[in-house]
């Protein structure tokens, strides 16, 4: 059974049937998916979820289809990690990665957005997926749309990480490189969508698609034993992830899953490419566009689509938005690597470098829970590391170079008479 009840306008309320649509024809505002919760109290519960296997589908009351799902069954239900060492390091009380660098099939919580819109799509009749993306986005429609048989054009800009062009084409999919930023690229996928019809994940079915965020904060919540954190610190590239996050304690909360909705949320951003950060700093609720210039690729959204709805979540909860180099993404990324055994791709380090100077700052408190969302893996970015690390040592297979190479290091360790 479904709870979907129709697609609505953020800015005028304007409810829409529930069609590949996206913008309202009255004020041009975004829609987004809203349900019948009435209904769906007592149904949904703690112990209904429960006994669910492990994915992001345990929560399909809240998602957006009508049927089974189709696509992506085993995504999601990622680990929620207490990051002991790293709280160390950070001198903090209670500290938490929610990681989904390890999500399935791409390593990316694109996975969970993309499951569900291709599951809606396939649901309105579409038969060909496609996207406009920063990185992540085209490894995930590339590779659940093989997975369920659809066709696949991904278009991305030129000067993507190598690792990501090749973790899109290993696919099948037909990847199309358009000299300019993610934003000229998306101004032209919307071109191609209103002539061709396809089924483009982030446009014409994005409020189905963005709901599938919401799934990250449901296991955020449901794996802290069914309550919010203090403190979630959350990636932006277009911004729509953090709203989501928020939209997902609400609902735990009207549902009764959740006693209260506590979380203050915060937006990290890098400094080549933060113009959300840049709102909020300045009390400003104009987002004015910037042209990317950071390593962090997959966040160099220079005109973010959710970029009002995301500094208002964090100023509605209290949070803030904050922005780091890419010298302190570097640093971050090895940071959580070396604390936790957690390889991020360059978006975490903007998180967790983000997180410890709104820890420094105090504008997160040491002594209260938090958690910081890890959305991708290190492997799909590790151009970014080449020449920033170690190099290592080489020697002779000779034990005594090794000997002398551990003398070297100053240390001493038993070794047997």
């Amino acid at each position: 059974m479904s709870y979907m009840k129709a697609l609505k306008c953020r800015e005028c309320g304007k409810e829409y049937p529930k069609e590949a649509l996206h913008v309202c024809e009255l004020c041009f505002g975004p829609l987004e998916v809203v349900y019948e919760y009435e209904r769906m109290k007592g149904v949904l519960t703690r112990d209904v979820i429960e006994g669910r296997a492990p994915n992001m589908w345990r929560y399909k009351e809240l998602l957006p289809i009508e049927g089974e799902p189709s696509v992506g069954g085993q995504v999601g239900y990622t680990p929620l990690v207490r990051a002991t060492n790293l709280a160390t390091a950070l001198g903090v009380k209670e500290l938490y990665i929610k990681n989904d660098a390890v999500n399935f099939p791409t390593l990316s919580f694109k996975d969970r957005v993309v499951s569900v819109a291709l599951s809606r799509a396939r649901e309105l009749g579409f038969t060909v997926a496609s996207c406009a993306s920063t990185g992540n986005l085209a490894n995930s429609v590339a590779a659940n749309a093989a997975a369920c048989g659809m066709e696949s054009f991904v278009f991305i800009p030129y000067d993507l990480e190598q690792t990501k062009i090749l973790g899109t084409l290993v696919y099948g999919a037909t990847v199309v490189s358009i000299k300019g930023t993610y934003d000229e690229v998306n101004r032209l996928c919307s071109e191609i969508a209103g002539k061709y019809g396809w089924a483009f994940v982030n446009i014409n079915i994005r409020p189905y698609y963005a709901e599938g965020s919401k799934t990250f904060g449901y296991e955020i919540a449901e794996q802290l034993g069914w309550k919010t954190p203090r403190h979630v610190v959350v990636p932006m590239a277009g911004g729509s992830l953090i709203t989501k996050i928020h939209k997902a304690f609400k609902e735990f909360h009207t549902l009764g899953l959740i006693p209260d909705n506590t979380a203050k949320i915060y937006g990290a951003q890098a400094a080549g490419c933060s113009p959300i950060v840049n709102a909020v700093k300045e009390g400003s609720e104009l987002i004015r566009p910037v042209r990317p210039n950071t390593i962090a690729k997959s966040l160099a959204i220079g005109n973010p689509a959710d970029g009002y709805y995301s500094a208002r979540v964090m100023r509605e909860t209290g949070g803030w938005g904050e922005n780091v180099t890419d010298e302190e993404i570097i640093e971050a990324m090895k940071l959580l690597a070396e604390t936790e055994g957690i390889f991020a791709e360059t978006a975490g380090g903007v998180t967790l470098g983000a997180a410890k100077k709104l820890i420094e700052s105090g504008r997160i408190p040491r002594d209260e829970s938090i958690v910081v969302s890890i959305t991708g893996n290190g492997l799909k970015t590790q151009e970014a590391l080449y020449g920033k690390l170690k190099e290592p040592t080489v020697i002779n297979a000779r034990l005594q170079e090794f000997d002398d190479l551990v003398k070297a290091g100053g240390r001493e360790y038993a070794v047997k008479a």
